[in-house]
């Protein structure tokens, strides 16, 4: 009669811990490199919100642009626009997508700087006037950037900045 080998674990329980932690940087990202993922764009929700295929919802980071489908808020003024100029850099397109220090938002969406090739969408959308720069620690990777752009953008009065467009956005002097 043949013996059966004694059944050993998987893991010893001494490597838990490390395998659990290794597991983590390896499917977050965790660490000091930032996360890099990459898919087609299915979907345009709004001036700073995609959905990625094989990736999900993503939000941009470094951004925010008037709501569109705010569930308690109207339609606020340029939301349309600032969805139209995401969608004309982005839709159908294979973006690249590059996490800062937190990977997901409260909402679950994958935060991430957009990249079309070499240009950073995030940044085309403020120095184009869409959006305003909104910078939310720890994630800061190019928060000097995008402060910058923005100031650029105010001084030569484009997109929501401009007098043709109705002047600065309420509150804004």
């Amino acid at each position: 009669m043949r013996k059966t080998p004694p059944s050993r674990p998987l893991l010893r329980l001494s490597a838990l811990p490390s395998a659990i932690t290794a597991a983590c940087l390896a499917l977050l990202g965790c660490g000091g490199t930032p996360g890099v993922a990459e898919g087609r764009v299915v979907a345009v929700i709004d001036g700073d919100t995609i959905v990625v295929a094989g990736v999900g919802h993503v939000r941009d980071l470094g951004i925010d642009t008037p709501e569109l489908h705010h569930p308690r808020k109207p339609v606020e003024r340029f939301a349309r626009r600032a969805r139209a100029a995401n969608a004309r850099l982005v839709a159908g397109r294979t973006v690249r997508l590059v996490m800062d220090r937190e990977r997901r938002d409260r909402y679950g969406r994958l935060l991430a700087y957009v990249y079309v090739g070499p240009r950073m969408v995030n940044a085309e959308m403020v120095r184009l006037g869409v959006a305003r720069t909104l910078t939310i620690r720890p994630n800061t990777l190019h928060a000097g950037l995008l402060a910058r752009l923005e100031s650029e953008a105010r001084a030569a009065r484009r997109g929501e900045w401009g007098n043709a467009e109705g002047g600065p956005p309420e509150g804004v002097p």
